[in-house]
């Protein structure tokens, strides 16, 4: 967020700063996975039945379809919002076109920016109020869109952590949950 937008609507950004602060907290949590995760390990799949640590049914079975996954998640939300492209970003960030780490960190910067992009366009906490059509065709506030958005790639993250740390015993660094 710009310090201009800030001087203009002092004090009516809480919550879209809050969430703004969510957003990118995700995001700096997804690089610090995939940054502390050896190339070995990265789409080592696990099988199926660890998904119930973290509730996910059916889940991504390795970390780097775990945080592709939340990071297409972000992806499609804010796709969505800014130009009403509600595709599934699966086909672009299959393991096959996203090889390494470093492909990676580069769509989550990608994607990092189109998020930050939209949050630009939000003039004050009104805005999530605003109702969005949803593929579905069906409204809701931006703020539940938003929020269920967090949800579910937080819940992606949360299971790419917990492989990673049975695969290897890795705790990324400066992570934070």
């Amino acid at each position: 967020m710009t310090a201009e937008r800030h001087a203009q609507t002092p004090g009516k950004q809480e919550r879209i700063n809050s969430l703004d602060r969510e957003f990118a907290r995700l995001h700096l949590n997804s690089c610090a996975l995939v940054a502390s995760t050896p190339a070995e390990v990265l789409y080592f799949a696990i099988d199926s039945s660890t998904t119930s640590l973290t509730g996910l049914s059916p889940a991504p079975g390795s970390v780097g379809e775990c945080v592709l996954r939340s990071a297409a998640t972000v992806e499609q939300t804010f796709g969505g919002i800014t130009a009403n492209l509600w595709d599934d970003p699966f086909e672009w960030t299959l393991p096959e076109y996203l090889s390494s780490s470093s492909a990676i960190l580069t769509y989550l910067a990608e994607v990092e920016a189109m998020r930050q992009r939209a949050f630009s366009s939000f003039v004050d906490d009104a805005n999530l109020a605003k109702q969005v059509m949803l593929p579905s065709g069906e409204p809701a506030p931006l703020s539940s869109l938003l929020r269920e958005t967090l949800r579910r790639a937080d819940t992606l993250q949360a299971h790419a952590l917990v492989l990673l740390k049975s695969l290897s015993g890795i705790r990324p660094s400066g992570f934070i949950i």
